[in-house]
């Protein structure tokens, strides 16, 4: 890495790590950032951190002053309101906007400066609405209050495009592309337009041009220029009437934020924490003067009137605009702490910031581009990168990807996040809340969009391939203390966990991560003698289970295996991942006397529940991986029981539906599998999970060799995984091929690998619950197949004979022999 490091500072050195501040940034990361020793933090875009010595300043100044609610005349009152004062004044400085010009208005954020915009902005029949594109959800949601005003609604696309044979001021001129037109008002005359765009209407109306001054999707810098532009009337709008210009500089601000004395918008709006992480829910709505004249708040609240009558319809509004546009009290002690993240601002200077960042996203960048895979295709599709190669148009400290496979298949936006979490680097994924752009750069149509809708995807969720296309992108982000090491850990990130090389083994087994084949085929060991060693019953979902020599199956799978869950206060489903605790709760059954017992080290007494008890609780409908269960509920000793075993509002549900259930999986081969009826319990996909013996050895091996995470050297047994069925005596993973197994006279469908979270990082140590990288991040690096870590398989049991009739009672026994079955 020195080697690396050493011609990124050749190529950086000067506008890397602050050089001229009093600090460098490594002595920051060293000093105010310790919590990000064993962490690679890329998602500043999404909030950037707050330094350890800007919150110990603001506890120091919390703890010593006494800062009392500003709408009164006392001590403490008028030291708070000195401290809004002098932080307005800071924020327009910061936006070099003169205080004759501009007011500061407080909000909760960006997102609800822009709704105040939108509410209180005089809409007409006449109003235009225009957007880039490009551009946060919370710039588009301005449209509904202009939609509903009768008021046209119209996103554009901006082009710049460099004239070299002009010698004029801009140096560049900008191509409009206008998309159809939105309206609602049906009383509209269909003669107000011509050829499908608006003709001019003449009277006084108001418009706004909305664009950010950085894309949070793209990282794409939008000429400022277009702001003088639009205002003088140099770019055609075809739309008569005043136009007013609003600048979203939530993602901008931290780096550039717009000069409204070079570039005078109507509007600019904020968010605190983007800039320097502390406080959160505060933001800025900065507005020049003649603008916050036409904004017409309806709402009156404390603090916003100099009088008021209650029995008849009297009202006086204070003058000061922002006394008039922030309701109630404002959060004065998060405006109080503005002052000591300015102060980080200050010591190292925007401008400083701004080459810093460039720098890491620059060369983080151009590594990308060169990612290659052995057949030479690229690894990396960056959005918005074409903007670098002539420098033509800026980009932001940003770089918005997907990555393909060698075959040029995509590889899953939440495989990567996945991936990435386990290596400790944290990125964001999704559309970021910009629809326009999302689909502008995957290419996305209108129809793809639906189509993805109807299929089930929203925003936030796993479908991040749909019909072989990305739905959504992987985002990196740099921040002020952001370093070089963390830019290098990332890329080799990408090159350990993408980038498809061929990779010797022992003896000359080659590993090809995109044409994977799940069976280790070099190991000496055959299937030959294969023995059931253990089976293991999970009565409550998440909790413990139990051994037993023998047991029984029914058409659900082993008799009262995962019969139970627990439920949250509000509703949702209860586990391991939400509740470590539940790992501490032991079950056991016991079939001669009907009863399941269930134990806590935080309870003094057992429970008992009678397996053929009739819960008189009324039935209810609960969703568990998609699936609708019925299910009864106990009564409130037991809940209680539960609630104080987890130290949470809980509920223990039964499952009562006899229903069947559809179920469709595609095996490691990526042969689709179908179950059409088989009725299961509270599992996620099949009814048994089996471990192989074998395979846990070789995973162990592959940790003990340094393969996994070196500093921990933790091995596992098969219980971390939660089968119910281990086996011993096949090859490492020979179960991947399996498509049937025999276990003494019981026949079971294999439907393929068990796609693996991150519950099997956790373990229970001395009564504490413990979480590693390990095993997922070892088995991530050889049993990866499209976006799934897979280890063991899932069976269902075939509970009918040739002729579709329903077996005699089975049991399963251990000792007795597996017969496996491939095609």
């Amino acid at each position: 890495m020195e080697q690396s490091r050493e011609e990124f500072l050749k190529q950086f050195g000067g506008d890397y790590g602050y050089p001229d501040a009093p600090k460098g940034v490594d002595e920051m990361r060293a000093t105010d950032f310790k919590r990000l020793e064993e962490m690679v933090y890329l998602d500043h875009a999404g909030a950037t951190l707050y330094s350890e010595g800007q919150m110990a300043d603001v506890l120091k100044d919390l703890t010593s002053n006494v800062y009392g609610n500003p709408h009164s005349q006392s001590d403490s009152s008028m030291a708070a309101s000195d401290l809004i004062t002098t932080a307005r004044h800071q924020v327009l400085k910061y936006f070099n906007a003169s205080p004759r010009d501009y007011k500061c208005i407080f909000t909760s954020g960006a997102t609800a400066a822009l709704k105040l915009v939108g509410e209180c902005f005089p809409w007409s029949r006449e109003s235009c609405y225009m957007y880039t594109m490009e551009n946060h959800n919370s710039v588009l949601g301005i449209r509904e209050y202009a939609l509903s005003k009768g008021a046209t609604a119209l996103a554009v696309d901006v082009e710049e495009v460099v004239d070299l044979a002009k010698n004029h001021d801009s140096g560049s001129l900008y191509k409009i592309s206008r998309h159809s037109n939105q309206r609602r008002d049906k009383n509209v005359l269909s003669h107000n337009y011509q050829n499908g765009r608006l003709s001019d209407i003449s009277g006084n109306n108001w418009n706004i041009f909305a664009f950010p001054s950085e894309c949070n999707f793209s990282g794409q810098k939008f000429n400022l220029n277009l702001v003088k532009l639009i205002k003088e009337g140099k770019i055609p709008l075809q739309q008569q009437g005043q136009w007013m210009v609003l600048i979203d500089a939530a993602k901008g601000c931290a780096t550039e934020p717009p000069n409204l004395t070079l570039y005078p918008a109507d509007f600019a709006v904020c968010s605190f924490y983007k800039i320097f992480g502390y406080p959160t829910g505060l933001g800025a709505l900065i507005v020049k003067n003649e603008a916050a004249n036409l904004l017409n708040k309806r709402y009156f609240s404390g603090g916003t009137v100099a009088a008021s009558i209650a029995d008849i319809d009297f009202i006086q509004r204070r003058n000061s605009i922002e006394q008039v546009l922030e309701d109630g009290t404002i959060s004065f002690l998060s405006i109080a702490s503005l002052r000591h993240g300015f102060k980080i601002i200050d010591m190292l200077t925007i401008a400083a910031i701004g080459r810093h960042t460039a720098s890491l996203a620059t060369y983080v960048r151009g590594k990308m581009m060169g990612l290659k895979h052995s057949n030479e295709k690229n690894v990396c599709t960056i959005y918005g990168q074409q903007a670098t190669k002539e420098g033509d148009l800026k980009i932001g400290p940003t770089i918005t990807f997907n990555l393909k496979r060698e075959d040029g298949s995509w590889f899953g936006y939440r495989e990567v996040e996945k991936l990435a979490s386990l290596s400790g680097i944290h990125l964001r994924t999704g559309c970021f809340c910009n629809p326009g752009a999302c689909a502008k750069y995957l290419g996305l149509s209108h129809s793809d969009l639906v189509s993805n809708f109807e299929a089930g995807h929203v925003c936030w969720d796993d479908n991040d391939i749909i019909n072989g296309k990305p739905t959504g992108a992987v985002r990196i982000s740099f921040g002020y203390m952001s370093t070089y090491e963390d830019a290098e850990k990332f890329l080799k990130f990408l090159q350990s966990s993408f980038v498809s090389l061929p990779v010797q083994f022992h003896n000359e087994y080659m590993l090809n991560l995109n044409s994977l084949s799940l069976v280790d085929n070099w190991s000496p060991k055959f299937v030959s003698d294969v023995q059931l060693k253990s089976i293991t019953i999970y009565p409550v979902k998440s909790c413990q289970g139990f051994s037993v020599k023998s047991w029984p199956l029914t058409t659900g799978g082993l008799m009262y295996d995962r019969e139970w869950l627990l439920q949250g206060s509000g509703g949702e489903i209860l586990t391991q991942k939400k509740v470590p605790e539940l790992g501490s709760i032991c079950t056991l059954i016991d079939l001669e006397l009907g009863k399941l017992f269930i134990e806590s080290p935080i309870c003094k007494d057992k429970l008992q529940i009678s397996l053929l008890e009739n819960l008189t609780v009324l039935s209810a409908e609960v969703d568990v991986s998609g699936q609708r269960y019925e299910v009864q509920s106990y009564n409130d000793r037991v809940n209680t029981w539960f609630s104080e075993a987890i130290q949470r509002p809980c509920t223990f549900v039964r499952c009562s539906s006899s229903t069947y259930r559809s179920y469709t999986y595609s095996d490691s081969r990526d042969r689709p599998c179908r179950d059409a009826q088989r009725k299961l319990n509270f599992v996620n996909e099949g009814q048994l999970l089996l471990i192989s013996e074998e395979s846990i050895s070789d995973l162990n091996r592959r940790l003990s060799s340094g393969n996994g995470d070196g500093k921990q050297q933790l091995l596992v047994d098969a219980m971390r995984f939660r089968p119910n069925i281990v086996i011993s005596g096949s090859s490492p993973y020979s179960e991947d091929n399996w498509t049937k197994l025999r276990i003494g006279e019981t026949c079971f469908t294999s439907m393929g690998g068990c796609n693996r979270c991150q519950m099997i990082n956790l373990y229970h140590n001395s009564g504490q619950v413990l979480k590693s990288k390990e095993p997922l991040a070892t088995l991530a690096s050889y049993r990866r197949k499209k976006g799934k870590i897979l280890f063991g398989i899932l069976l269902n049991y075939e509970d009918m004979d040739e002729d579709n009739e329903i077996v005699a009672e089975r049991w399963l026994q251990v000792g007795q022999r597996v017969y496996p079955f491939t095609e």
